[in-house]
């Protein structure tokens, strides 16, 4: 079993993971935080770092490639990130979403990013340009729009859900894929 958790900036996809993946005894995987290491590490924004990789397609090719060959080579494991659900198509695909606000409110909350943004609107600003940078790489390399709740096999909106209740709700959809 693999599940792969994709969706927007803030809707939960690395709290959800972890969370899934104790709770069945699997490996976690998360593109977003390989995403942000190597933001960290140049010392710039996640935004700042799509604006580099924009021009430089190389930091994505490795991390596309990296999801290919854990979906091909592992088995039992959660993985979140915008391409997993391309990458591993035999997974079980949720794309976790939630209100505009909500997820800023989040990322402010959570502090873990570089971002510049110290406010709701900035953030609302920074999520914005964020996406639009990253699905314009993703449907250039791929034809695939990693936004579009089509490509999964479900959609949750965890705009006023708990993080438990969010987890229950993956916990029933690997239940009922497993019968």
């Amino acid at each position: 079993m693999i599940i792969a958790l994709g969706g927007r900036a803030g809707s939960g996809k690395s709290t959800i993971a972890k969370a899934v993946a104790k709770k069945l005894g699997y490996r976690h995987y998360s593109m977003g935080d390989l995403q942000r290491q190597i933001a960290k590490e140049k010392g710039i924004s996640l935004l700042e770092l799509g604006k580099l990789e924009e021009n430089d397609d190389s930091f994505d090719r490795e991390l596309d490639r990296k999801q290919k060959e854990l979906g091909e080579k592992e088995d039992n494991f959660v993985i979140d990130g915008r391409l997993s659900a391309f990458f591993i198509p035999n997974a079980l695909k949720i794309f976790l979403d939630a209100d505009p606000k909500t997820r800023a409110e989040r990322i402010l909350k959570d502090r873990r990013e570089m971002e510049q943004s110290k406010d709701l609107k900035a953030m609302l600003k920074s999520i914005e340009q964020r996406e639009a940078s990253e699905n314009k790489r993703y449907k250039t390399y791929y034809g695939f729009d990693c936004y579009d709740p089509r490509h999964y096999d479900t959609v949750i909106d965890s705009t006023s859900l708990g993080v438990e209740q969010v987890v229950e709700k993956v916990l029933a959809l690997v239940k009922k894929r497993r019968l």
